[in-house]
């Protein structure tokens, strides 16, 4: 199968010089991103020539596309610079009582600093150890969130190194019936796998959009579910957050007065050009068939991947084998790291090594052709 949804919109990548596996580090912008690019940044050499719907309406447009990725309203999406300031929001916003937040071991720095920093709060960040398998121990995660001290959860969707998908609706689940609060980091699986923030019963979910979703550093969300605006306290407040500031003619019209919906979170001046950017890549992307069809794509070239390394005595496979346990990211370990990861360079594989893996990170732009180039770099 060569047929990638979005391999028409990367005409470099036909080259054989270089095979692009490294999605959960940087996303490529898709070429009409770059043209898009390329206009904004005219604009912004003459400025006289941008207009302020030219700015509200690429931010507004922005959280359309990130709601619609998610299962959300585009009113409780929060434009953010990256992932960990939209974990920052929940950590320093919802009304934490003195308890126990609980993440995984293992985990992304972003979910554990900003819940460590609660300290003096007397909040206290926990953290579940791996299973034997090396993989997040759900089973100990439920069982502690019932202990009745436990305020918070704050897991990723899908771990950065392992490739392992959360449950997501058995941690939720357990949340509600604990009334704590469930904090998400999405960056790993959102654009790539289908997921309904409010059917999970998610209360925060976070993410920047430079991998998966193919955008510019420097953009992303956070989506706060609708009925915590007025719970979660904006931990920053700037002149964006209050609805006086909509007409830019009388900014001196002081109102303390917050806008009713997740735009209370948008402290400053947003980088439009940036989510201009964002916007076509994100068009793209749902044009391709959105999360279900890139997913579909993206699992049958890990198929592949997983087949490979099971098949091999000299590899171990640290990313779960199951379909409904992994995402894009696949992590290989084989025993000899230095002269796989040669040869894999020598053949213009890009990958990157993470916590004694090699990770692959195939997207709808890579082809089974240039997966079996990479198994025989391997082989090799």
């Amino acid at each position: 199968m060569n047929t990638a949804p979005l391999r028409a919109h990367y005409p470099w990548m036909s080259s054989d010089d270089v095979i692009y596996l490294n999605a959960a580090s940087t996303g490529p912008h898709p070429e009409r991103a770059v043209e898009k690019g390329r206009e904004w940044l005219e604009l912004r050499a003459q400025p006289q020539k941008i207009t302020i719907p030219h700015m509200v309406n690429a931010a507004q447009h922005a959280r359309e596309h990130f709601a619609a990725m998610i299962g959300a309203e585009s009113t409780e999406i929060a434009l953010m610079p990256n992932t960990t300031y939209g974990l920052n929001v929940a950590a320093r916003g919802l009304p934490l009582r003195p308890g126990t937040i609980l993440t995984f071991d293992g985990e992304f720095p972003s979910c554990v600093y900003p819940f460590m920093a609660l300290g003096s709060r007397g909040v206290g960040l926990e953290r579940v150890p791996f299973g034997e398998d090396g993989l997040p121990d759900e089973n100990e995660m439920i069982t502690r969130i019932t202990r009745g001290d436990v305020v918070a959860v704050v897991v990723s969707w899908v771990q950065y190194a392992s490739g392992f998908v959360v449950d997501l609706a058995r941690i939720g689940e357990a949340c509600r019936a604990a009334g704590a609060f469930f904090i998400v980091d999405g960056i790993q699986g959102c654009g790539v796998r289908e997921i309904n923030v409010r059917e999970l019963g998610v209360d925060v979910f976070a993410s920047g959009a430079q991998k998966w979703m193919l955008s510019p550093w420097g953009t992303g969300f956070v989506y706060v579910r609708h009925e915590l605006h007025d719970v979660l306290q904006a931990p920053d407040v700037g002149w964006a957050c209050m609805t006086a500031s909509a007409d830019y003619a009388h900014l001196t019209d002081y109102k303390y007065e917050f806008w009713p919906d997740a735009r209370r979170f948008e402290v400053v001046t947003l980088a439009y050009h940036d989510f201009g950017v964002a916007n076509e890549s994100l068009a793209a992307m749902r044009e391709a068939g959105g999360p279900a069809a890139l997913g579909a794509h993206i699992e049958a070239l890990a198929d592949r991947l997983v087949e490979w390394a099971q098949s091999r005595s000299d590899v171990k496979l640290w990313t779960p084998a199951d379909r409904a346990r992994r995402a894009g990211v696949i992590a290989i370990t084989p025993d000899d790291m230095p002269g796989a990861l040669g040869r894999l360079k020598r053949a213009g594989v890009v990958c990157v090594p993470r916590e004694g893996a090699i990770r692959l990170a195939p997207h709808g732009y890579n082809t089974m052709e240039e997966i079996e180039r990479t198994i025989a770099a391997l082989d090799s």
